[in-house]
């Protein structure tokens, strides 16, 4: 396969000498022995790059690249080689030991390559899946920032040799668990079930989020202490009850009296019999950094209350009752703040990328 890979276009075309196209030729065959001698361990894909830049090392007229598949799922990776062609433009060499079939078109020959799911035997297009995600709200791009967010720091990543650890992978699988509140393995599996995802897969998961927490700890120490005191409102820690419900007029009446008496109020009404539409208040309450309240708290000041206020398809109502400036000694206060660092240095990287969707 030929294409360019230059940024400004292939080479004018020239008449390579018959001594330049029978060394390109040897280079050829010395590739594919590189290729079919490189180990296809998922673990061992930093010893492959190491020994593609050797080899590219002694052939520096190659520009050559190694282009690593890391299929979700399995222990195996596969690999391209890319090299510029004496003429201009790229030659993109595969090679397969084991089955014969190289990743590329195998990937692209499978029946499940292009589906996301499949419901009895009907599939599901990354492209419908994605549209139909879209189509939710258009002013939720959550998901659609996640995955540029995910490309970005891959890239990012691309070329590193060091694997995690050990340590490092189990610490992302413990966080993966703990974040969707899985306390067992006989729980951990059965989610991974539902959300088809095998135990192989879970693991390779946790180790692409090991790496990720490698370029997120970057962030720790001194980005994380600019970004404090260049915002340090975002960290401020509030101490909020509040209550959540379908219905507005059910909450407004819990504002009803002094600020100091909401908890109470609120307390007594969860304890009376539901309301004419059948809907109980919601209760919450919690001391946290103001980032990890819901989103209508974050900014309200000190013995004040807001709402109701629309809120995640219901309503709203709270009261905040104190506001403690964020201490930089205090580690859940530079934990934050090193998550904020990396959050802004990510949007401006898509802010400033070149974003193409394929599908969308």
């Amino acid at each position: 396969m030929l294409t360019d890979r230059s940024p400004s276009g292939p080479a004018a075309a020239t008449s390579p000498s018959t001594s330049s196209t029978a060394s390109f030729a040897d280079d050829l065959a010395e590739a594919v022995v590189l290729l079919r001698g490189l180990p296809t361990a998922r673990d061992a894909v930093g010893e492959a790059r190491l020994s593609v830049l050797d080899w590219a090392a002694a052939r520096p007229h190659l520009r050559a690249q190694l282009a690593v598949d890391e299929p979700p799922g399995t222990t195996r990776v596969g690999y391209d080689l890319l090299l510029d062609h004496p003429e201009g433009g790229t030659v993109a060499l595969s090679a397969e030991v084991d089955d014969g079939i190289p990743w590329l078109v195998d990937h692209s020959t499978h029946w499940a390559a292009a589906n996301i799911l499949s419901v009895d035997g009907a599939g599901l297009s990354i492209a419908g899946a994605l549209s139909a995600i879209r189509a939710l709200g258009v002013r939720d791009r959550q998901l659609h920032e996640r995955l540029v967010d995910h490309r970005i720091v891959l890239n990012e990543l691309e070329g590193a040799l060091q694997q995690p650890t050990t340590a490092e992978i189990q610490a992302a699988a413990d966080e993966f668990r703990r974040r969707r509140g899985l306390t067992g393995r006989a729980q951990t599996l059965e989610w991974l079930a539902e959300a088809g995802m095998s135990p192989e897969m879970f693991q390779t998961h946790a180790r692409t989020q090991a790496l990720v927490a490698r370029v997120r700890d970057r962030f720790a120490g001194e980005p994380a202490r600019r970004r404090l005191a260049e915002h340090p409102e975002d960290f401020t820690v509030r101490r909020a009850v509040w209550v959540t419900g379908r219905h507005a007029d059910d909450l407004g009446a819990l504002l009803e009296g002094p600020v100091e008496d909401f908890a109470a109020r609120c307390l007594a009404a969860i304890q009376l019999p539901a309301g004419p539409y059948g809907d109980t208040p919601q209760l919450h309450a919690a001391t946290a950094l103001s980032p990890r309240l819901p989103e209508p708290l974050r900014t309200v000041p000190g013995k004040t209350a807001i709402g109701p206020v629309p809120y995640e398809g219901g309503h709203l109502a709270g009261v905040v009752y104190e506001v403690v400036a964020p201490d930089p000694d205090a580690p859940e206060v530079m934990e934050a703040a090193r998550d904020a660092a990396f959050q802004a240095w990510l949007d401006e990287r898509r802010r400033t990328a070149e974003i193409r969707w394929f599908w969308l």
